[in-house]
């Protein structure tokens, strides 16, 4: 808690201020951002309550990944296209991904030209 501190007394301080601390046994941590993935693997997860608000203090391995921008086409979705718009299957992928996975858009798209 507190560097070169005796723990006991750390959380004698800690409780006469007014903070309580809970260690969550969290086994990983994602935080999601617009652009990426903050992936924490084997965390340390404390929640601390100080006057009514809650917090997490957070310690572990940090790992970052970006989010793709493609939308994800599964068969289901290529096969509703195909189907309302009559078109062959790499029409419709490729309608999918232009309309960034907006099936409508798609199908509106394709009946268009």
């Amino acid at each position: 808690m507190f560097p070169g501190m005796n723990s006991r007394k750390a959380a004698q301080m800690m409780k006469k201020m007014g903070i309580q601390q809970v260690e969550i046994p969290a086994t990983e941590v994602i935080i999601k951002t617009p652009e990426k993935e903050i992936i924490i693997t084997e965390p340390q997860v404390s929640k601390v309550n100080m006057m009514g608000q809650d917090t997490f203090q957070i310690m572990g391995n940090i790992n970052e990944r970006e989010l793709s921008t493609e939308p994800e086409i599964n068969q289901e979705d290529i096969k509703t296209v195909m189907e309302q718009a009559d078109v062959p299957e790499d029409e419709a992928k490729k309608a999918i991904s232009d309309s960034k996975g907006d099936l409508a858009k798609a199908i509106l798209s394709l009946k268009k030209d």
